[in-house]
């Protein structure tokens, strides 16, 4: 600065951000990035739920077809003796592998429609739980149950039907329990009845 800039009183500022002014772009992108990722969080898991929704309605359309040529619906002991009121994920796994055999004609489980047996619903690899999810169903890695959009099994009972006290529909009870919340908050639960 000159001296006579200074005894004239005048400064020079460089053309800059203050500190605080760059505080407060920060914090409001922080905000808009939180608003926009708890959007997406809600959009996929509204995306999840009608998905599986969806899916139940194939399976129930596969039900009454399998009703129409065979005269019952899918029924084996494990779907019977199925309470659909249990709060234990993994009770879910045989009634659901049951009823994929049935539906699928897959009755060992492999993945593949036996050449005997009727189909009447295909189901993508991703969509059948296995011991090994890296790898696709085989007689080493046979299928354990189908598997929902929250990676959890369908459960499916036949209870009702077999005369026993529980289920929800006299013929059939399938449902996912959404985001894993199992037992009897049947508010979370994607259901058929």
């Amino acid at each position: 600065m000159t001296n006579d800039e200074f005894c004239s009183g005048e400064r020079r500022y460089n053309a800059a951000f203050t500190l605080i002014e760059l505080i407060v772009v920060t914090t409001v992108i922080i905000i808009l990035t939180g608003l926009v990722l708890s959007t997406v969080g809600y959009i996929q898991k509204k995306g999840a739920r009608a998905r599986a929704e969806t899916e139940i309605a194939a399976m129930s359309a596969a039900c009454e077809s399998y009703k129409a040529d065979n005269g019952i619906y899918p029924r084996s002991v494990a779907t019977d003796g199925f309470d659909p009121t249990t709060t234990n994920l993994a009770d879910y796994n045989p009634p659901s592998r049951d009823m994929y055999g049935l539906i699928s004609g897959d009755g060992n489980f492999d993945g593949t429609p036996d050449a005997s047996a009727r189909s009447y619903m295909t189901f993508k690899p991703n969509s059948l739980l296995r011991g090994d999810m890296s790898n696709p169903p085989s007689p080493s890695n046979p299928v354990t149950a189908i598997r929902d959009q929250f990676g959890n099994s369908y459960g499916y009972s036949t209870m009702k039907a077999s005369g026993g006290a529980n289920g929800y529909n006299p013929t059939f009870d399938l449902w996912t329990v959404a985001d894993g919340a199992a037992g009897t908050d049947q508010t979370k639960w994607i259901k058929n009845w």
